[in-house]
């Protein structure tokens, strides 16, 4: 509610009107908490890729032809993880953002003005959009991290049932 102490005088937010708007700005902040959790978690893994490229690309510099193909899909492999976790931060990122516009437009706008309603309406619309496209991007991630930890696993049955094979007489 808009309330003036003299009549024609500039009206004020009154303190419980304060109040609402600091209330509506916590589930904002809760999303923002919630985001950096997945960014920190984004970048965490984005790091490991990052190790199993240089632990593969410095094997691939001494490999023979055959494991040279292996550790070339590998590394395919890992750029695709890359590409996805990337994604998931730049939508995580522009949810943060989005988010962060839609708090400034609480404290900004009054929240009777329907233009600052469909700018808030907006913003925080696109954030949650957002937030769930980078959960997708890394539901994609995740899943492609198992594959590779199966294909990982064939690759040593293989090789270990061939050695077995070898020392049979």
């Amino acid at each position: 509610m808009l309330s003036s102490s003299l009549p024609g005088t500039a009206s004020l937010l009154a303190p419980d009107d304060i109040a609402h708007v600091i209330q509506v700005a916590l589930a904002p902040a809760f999303l923002l908490s919630a985001l950096a959790t997945l960014l920190n978690v984004f970048s965490t893994r984005l790091g490991r890729v990052a190790d199993k490229v240089d632990s593969a690309a410095a094997a691939l510099r001494t490999a023979g032809p055959a494991e040279a193909a292996g550790l070339s899909r590998q590394l395919a492999f890992l750029r695709r993880r890359s590409f996805v976790l990337d994604g998931a931060v730049v939508l995580a990122c522009t949810a943060g953002v989005m988010t962060g516009i839609a708090v400034l437009t609480l404290f900004v706008g009054a929240l009777r003005d329907a233009a600052t309603a469909s700018v808030l309406f907006a913003c925080f619309g696109v954030a949650l959009v957002c937030t769930v496209a980078a959960l997708a991007a890394f539901l994609v991630e995740i899943l492609l991290a198992g594959r590779g930890i199966r294909d990982a696993v064939d690759r040593q049955q293989v090789h270990a049932s061939d050695r077995g094979a070898d020392a049979r007489p």
